[in-house]
């Protein structure tokens, strides 16, 4: 039961369970957790130095002489300034936070403690000044750092530095010996103590401390599934389109299979002429880098010009443009990232000439049309796809380039609602027209965008 409170508490549901790269995640967290808390003491010594030597409580006899505030404040300055150029190198380590802490309760209990000196009044005096408020002040600054024991520690640090300025009272080195009563107002009026009252302080600190870990246990509970979830969504990111991943993440229903919209995209189709024969001839690290050489130059620019990459299919590549994300332009869009595709392509082939290697052509295929864009699987996995007429033309024509020894082929009803759109052919386009497509049953007008 214990080490499952402690675990609770200070593990934070078990981080050495968790993978590197979310602990990591979490220790970055923690970093700039310091530097705030830095920042935010710096500013409280200032505020607190400023209000101390701008300002004096009145009445009374006031003994100067033993004044050192200015001292202490200018000392507790200095440390953390060191402090908050440590959390910039995050060279901040545990031991330094538990130092950190017993600085800040040795500065609040030495002013508690200064104050019948600078009044000339007996030690009961500093147990009715209101600077021991401070002292939840420097609690809560632990919860910063979203670990429990640090807020544990720094009450327990502040229970004991209480607990000691009261039994210093009662050893009657600072007044009289007998300092004790159990009259309320004879104590508020004073310079007596009532041992319930700072009973009562105690407690206070106690619980309040309690209730802030316990809350800040359940808060890095959050953190550590929210750092998890973080990290799943950018490896999501990497395993599906990022629009696809956004939509994912920002759905505000589950995503179930067999729910679509029809939506009016364009399709682009590219495959990777003779990587069959390759993948027989090479070792198999060799295949993996040539598919991410291939895949590295092409995805980036069907996503720069707003495509949405639906599948990767051995070395085939499945994009959709309007389909992920609404948009005006597909077809345009399409036509932009085809030009760009082409011209990476002829860098390709020049760069694998230049380093004795065997020139690698691509193949590609586009096409316009209304399809359904939506979830399909067994309920278990899912994956967004997108089907329709639109698709299968796509993947025909790019079959077709063989028979027209072309590179990258299109429609003339794509290539026209592509200049509707706004597209302008970076030169004249062939066009081909009444050919016989594979599995089409009328003729077709194409148009070649890349030989």
């Amino acid at each position: 039961m214990l080490a499952r409170l402690r675990a609770w508490l200070f593990d934070g549901g078990g981080p050495e369970n968790l993978p590197e790269r979310v602990r990591e995640a979490i220790r970055l967290q923690q970093e700039r957790s310091e530097i705030l808390i830095a920042w935010v003491q710096l500013s409280i010594i200032a505020l607190v130095a400023t209000v101390y030597e701008t300002t004096s409580m009145p009445g009374g006899v006031v003994q100067y002489d033993f004044s050192f505030e200015t001292q202490v404040f200018a000392a507790y300055g200095v440390f953390c300034v060191v402090r908050l150029v440590l959390a910039y190198r995050r060279l901040m380590r545990p031991w330094m936070l538990y130092v950190s802490v017993l600085a800040d309760m040795a500065l609040l209990m030495g002013l508690i403690f200064s104050f019948p000196l600078k009044y000339a009044q007996p030690a009961a005096f500093y147990l009715k000044v209101p600077t021991l408020l401070y002292v939840f002040l420097f609690i809560a600054l632990r919860a910063l750092r979203f670990e429990a024991r640090f807020v544990l520690f720094t009450g327990f640090v502040a229970i004991v530095g209480w607990i000691a300025l009261i039994l210093y009272v009662l050893s009657g080195k600072g007044g009289p010996e007998d300092v004790r009563t159990d009259d309320f107002v004879e104590y508020m009026t004073s310079n007596l103590l009532l041992v319930h009252a700072e009973v009562d302080k105690i407690i206070a600190i106690a619980l309040t401390t309690i209730v802030l870990a316990v809350a800040i246990a359940r808060a890095r509970h959050l953190l550590t599934r929210a750092v998890t979830e973080s990290a799943a969504a950018r490896d999501l990111s990497r395993f599906f389109d990022p629009d696809v991943a956004d939509r994912i993440r920002s759905a505000h229903i589950s995503i179930k299979a067999g729910e679509g919209e029809l939506r009016d995209v364009t399709i682009l189709t590219v495959d990777l002429r003779g990587f069959t024969r390759l993948s027989t001839e090479l070792a198999p690290d060799q295949i993996m880098k040539l598919l991410q050489d291939y895949q590295g130059r092409i995805c980036p620019l069907i996503v720069g010009n707003g495509g949405s990459i639906d599948k990767f299919l051995g070395d085939g590549i499945l994009a959709s443009f309007g389909a992920v994300t609404p948009s005006a332009t597909p077809a345009a869009d399409a036509m932009r990232a085809a030009d760009a595709v082409l011209e990476a392509a002829d860098k390709w082939i020049a760069e694998r000439q230049a380093a004795g290697l065997a020139p690698l052509t691509i193949g590609m295929g586009l096409a316009a049309g209304r399809v359904v864009f939506g979830a399909v699987g067994d309920g278990e996995r899912l994956e967004f796809t997108v089907i329709g007429d639109a698709v299968n033309f796509a993947a025909k024509l790019e079959k077709h380039n063989k028979d027209e020894k072309t590179r990258a082929l299109t429609d003339g009803k794509t290539y026209a609602l592509a200049e509707q759109q706004g597209y302008t052919p970076p030169r004249e386009r062939e066009r081909r027209l009444g050919r016989r497509v594979g599995g089409v049953s009328e003729s077709v007008d194409i148009v070649v965008l890349g030989t």
